[in-house]
């Protein structure tokens, strides 16, 4: 052995004298092999426990010759660790990936006795279960230091019962696994210990089942898991257990990372500081470099706040390693590269300490020592001349940390420019009517406040003089306070909506602007409160296309087929939270009409093509696939069923509180019977999807419906089929349809279903629009349909007289442009198809100009317009308005309306309007 270096290392470590005295023989010959002088691989350390307890059966000897080859490593770890010869992340890799080995080794050295006198541990599903380990902390993060105890839990995925003739449940079989497991790990022999086992993080902690099911730990986690936990779980990582055991990891991450930006993180963080700066006091532990100030736990606290912050919306940040993730930090920009280099030398240097210490007498301790003769040997491995100048130079690396752990954590103070809470109330007062100062006064001295936990009052008053604040910053302060109140209310048990909101000052003022534009946000943000944890993370971008159909696939993947409940909770959240996200970006990044009508339209044909693919699944399940009209099979990728769009989500127009026109039309042979175990034929096949498609959408549950659906516009209306094969709905539309059943048509598009299927709709709308028509009958035809609209649904007599313009319904409202629009398709598509390719209003007015069917000053002025009345038409939606506003603000635009709708439709419309 090198002469220098052995010295190093017996000078470093009291505990390296004894093992060199025990095992120099062994020792000798693992130098003679370089193994203390290059670094070890995760195969080199699995083959070198194989080897070691190959062919080994007797307990006494498997646990001796472990504990003698973890001696043997310990001495090479110490010995380059003391000569420079790793780094901290290349040493605690290594330690880890031993730990791994001895875990999964001792694993399965302890599963043969037990199912000779139990059997093998099978499931109610039939499969044999396996013991699913889970590393906690360091060693999940593969950060195991020196002399680290390794936490664990221990889990397994489904109950059931073991099948030999001592037939005892699953989870006493595993539970029997696990002690024996601790025990050859942990157990004290004359030849030490391999890891001291820690099982305190598993659910309940001490005195609670050694190992719990998948299904006990998600329900232990959704309903009881606490902040702490959070923190626990983010270096959870699975040793072994296979693809249940990545199953169950997968299943803890909404736990640990919520999808939106959760600043209760900085609360959490603050609550266990003070638990643990008690703790240090009360053993006296200062100078620990690990829980004291500037300590390692305050780098990992830093990390892991950021890491619950933001770690479910930039999923780099789940990283369990600390180092990786701080380096995360700096790329994201969530701290700055000095702050991030400063906490990196700080951490590893820390490390390095926490190592020598360690070393001394293979002890779990982080504190410095006091005994002089230590303390030479702590300074002497790390290259120190004295003790106060190490002092000086650890002092130096911790006030770093102290100073950007203080920055990050510290209690949100007073702004001074803020007025005191007292003249904050004072400042309401004054702008609150009597109403507003009762519903105020009512919601702090009701019922419901008094039934409240005290920490959830606290957090109440905390957060109030915040709302005030926002407020009193708005244009109208009492209409966003009564807007909101019903909101606060709706949320102070669930506290961490009110502590994000504290948290997050921009939040609560784009809360308070939402108030003030739209009460129908508020309204559902009050019944559906989940949706704060969508609005609080939004960026305020208009959602893509692809990033929706991206989103929900995954959601509902994670629910099997026949889970409909779940199924309708997952559609109805979607189509909320995205329209949400529509109206918070249409309110606050003033984003243009057709962009918002476009994501409207997205979210809603989405949500149509899932439910559609949901129905088919569940109907094909239960009854088998049925063959299409040309005689080939049905699968779930050829469903021979489509949806058609009709209204405003076939002329992509949709508003915040559209319903949704539609159609069902299938391709399938509706006398041949499906394949399943109880066939149906063809026919009922189609209806039964048609059905269950409407059930989704339309059931009334807790989380509201999806979409309100009508499907009066089938052939034959509500007296019709809900499903039409596409050739009976060809035979009705060129035989019998009405012409305002064609001027519907005009508006129609298909939405959802088989590519096939939808193109050769399209072809047969095409072919039934292009029809010639004679002008003049195509006129009567569509002013006779356009009286009945504005007698049933337009401004009574009485409302003109008071200056009352219904926006949509009277003349010169949007209607009357939708119905000139539809009269160009009709009239003169015979003659120009291009007429008929879309659906929605503007483009069939641009192409009528075009085409030279309309002049372009008279498409230009329809077009501007009717994006001026749906605009307006959108703000009194999010208004909660109705669509009468006052005649004289739209004069001009009415008449250039109704001028047109004179040349075109009605020339005894002339000085209608004026006579109103």
């Amino acid at each position: 052995m090198n002469t220098e270096q052995l010295r190093k290392t017996l000078g470093a470590s009291q505990y390296a004298e004894q093992v060199l005295a025990k095992h120099q023989p062994l020792l000798e010959q693992d130098y003679a092999v370089d193994r203390f002088l290059t670094p070890l691989s995760t195969q080199q350390i699995q083959h070198t426990v194989q080897i070691t307890l190959q062919d080994i059966q007797d307990e006494a000897e498997w646990m001796r010759s472990l504990r003698i080859l973890r001696a043997r490593l310990m001495f090479r770890w110490i010995w380059q660790d003391a000569n420079q010869l790793t780094d901290v992340v290349t040493l605690t890799r290594e330690l880890s990936d031993f730990a791994d080995v001895c875990v999964t080794a001792a694993k399965d050295f302890a599963r043969a006795p037990l199912v000779a006198k139990h059997g093998e541990p099978v499931g109610y599903n039939g499969k044999v279960q396996d013991l699913i380990v889970i590393a906690m902390g360091k060693h999940g993060a593969q950060e195991l230091n020196l002399s680290s105890d390794i936490d664990l839990i221990f889990a397994f995925d489904e109950q059931g019962e073991t099948n030999g003739r001592k037939c005892i449940d699953v989870q006493q079989f595993c539970i029997l696994w696990g002690q024996k497991l601790i025990y050859l790990l942990d157990h004290i022999t004359a030849d030490g210990f391999v890891f001291r086992v820690d099982m305190r993080l598993r659910p309940w902690g001490d005195g609670s089942a050694l190992a719990i099911s998948h299904v006990a730990l998600e329900k232990y986690l959704s309903q009881h898991g606490r902040e702490w936990e959070r923190y626990a779980w983010i270096k959870a990582r699975i040793v072994t257990g296979g693809k249940e055991g990545d199953e169950l990891l997968e299943m803890t991450r909404p736990f640990v990372f919520r999808k939106y930006v959760d600043y209760t993180a900085f609360e959490a963080m603050r609550e266990m500081k003070a638990m643990i700066e008690r703790e240090v006091q009360r053993r006296h532990l200062e100078d620990d470099i690990k829980l004291g100030a500037g300590g390692i736990r305050e780098v990992e606290f830093i990390v892991q706040v950021f890491q619950l912050i933001y770690g479910g919306s930039k999923l780099e940040l789940q990283d369990r390693q600390c180092l990786v993730s701080l380096n995360h930090l700096d790329e994201a920009e969530l701290l700055d590269s000095k702050a991030v280099a400063e906490l990196e030398d700080a951490y590893l240097f820390l490390r390095r300490v926490e190592h020598a210490i360690q070393a001394l007498n293979d002890q779990q301790t982080q504190s410095l020592p006091t005994e002089p003769e230590l303390r030479q040997r702590l300074i002497s491995t790390l290259g120190f001349a004295s003790w106060p100048d190490f002092m000086a130079f650890l002092d130096e690396k911790r006030a770093k940390v102290i100073y950007q752990f203080e920055h990050l954590i510290k209690e949100k103070e007073p702004d001074p420019l803020v007025e005191s809470f007292s003249q904050l109330e004072q400042r309401l007062n004054e702008v609150l009517d009597d109403q507003a100062k009762n519903l105020v006064h009512e919601f702090w001295y009701g019922h419901a406040l008094k039934k409240l936990p005290a920490k959830a009052v606290q957090r109440l008053k905390t957060f109030w003089p915040h709302l005030v604040e926002a407020v009193l910053q708005s244009d109208m302060p009492q209409v966003a306070l009564v807007r909101l109140m019903p909101l606060v209310e709706s949320v102070m048990r669930r506290t961490v909506y009110l502590v994000m909101l504290i948290e997050s000052k921009g939040a609560l003022q784009r809360l308070v602007k939402m108030a003030t534009v739209s009460p129908w946000i508020c309204e559902e943000l009050t019944h559906y409160p989940v949706l704060l944890d969508e609005f609080l993370s939004m960026d305020f971008e208009l959602p893509k296309r692809q990033d929706l159909e991206d989103s929900l696939r995954q959601q509902l993947l994670r629910i099997e087929v026949d889970q409909v409940e779940d199924q309708m909770r997952v559609l109805r959240l979607f189509k909320k939270s995205n329209v949400l996200a529509v109206a918070a970006s249409d309110v606050l990044a003033e984003s243009p009409l057709m962009k918002v009508s476009d994501a409207l339209t997205d979210i809603a044909e989405v949500s149509v093509n899932a439910a559609l693919h949901l129905a088919y699944q569940i109907t094909a399940k239960k009854h088998g696939f049925p063959l299409d009209a040309e005689g080939q099979r049905c699968t779930l990728d050829h469903i021979a069923f489509t949806v058609i769009g009709y209204g405003k989500v076939g002329g992509i127009e949709l508003g915040y509180g559209s319903d949704l026109d539609l159609v069902f039309i299938h391709y399938m042979d509706e006398q041949a019977d499906t394949d399943g175990l109880k066939p149906i034929s063809g026919f009922e096949f189609a209806m039964r999807v048609g059905q269950k498609f409407v059930s989704l959408m339309t059931t009334q549950t807790l989380d509201g419906r999806v979409y309100e659906v009508d499907t009066r516009l089938r052939p034959s209306g509500e007296a019709g089929l809900l499903v039409t094969s596409l050739k009976a709905f060809e035979h009705y539309q060129l035989k019998s349809a009405w012409l305002w059943e064609h001027q519907a048509l005009v508006r129609a598009r298909s939405i959802a279903g088989e590519r096939c299927l939808r193109d050769k709709f399209e072809q047969l709308r095409c072919r039934i629009l292009t029809q010639p028509r004679e002008q003049a009958h195509v006129r009567a035809e569509v002013l006779k349909m356009r009286q009945k609209m504005k007698d049933h649904l337009g401004s009574s007599n009485e409302q003109k007289k008071d200056g009352i313009f219904h926006l949509k319904q009277d003349a010169g409202g949007i209607v009357d442009i939708e119905f000139m629009a539809q009269y160009a398709v009709l009239a003169w598509s015979g003659t120009n198809k291009d007429l008929a390719h879309y659906s929605d209003n503007v483009r069939i007015l641009e192409d009528a100009a075009k085409t030279g069917c309309l002049s372009s000053n008279d498409a230009t002025a329809l077009i501007q317009a009717y994006l001026r009345e749906r605009a307006e038409s959108h703000r009194l939606a999010l208004a909660n308005q109705s669509m009468q506003v006052s005649a004289s603000d739209w004069h001009d635009t009415r008449m250039t309306v109704c001028k047109l709708w004179q040349r075109l439709i009605d020339p005894a419309a002339a000085f209608a309007l004026e006579s109103e």
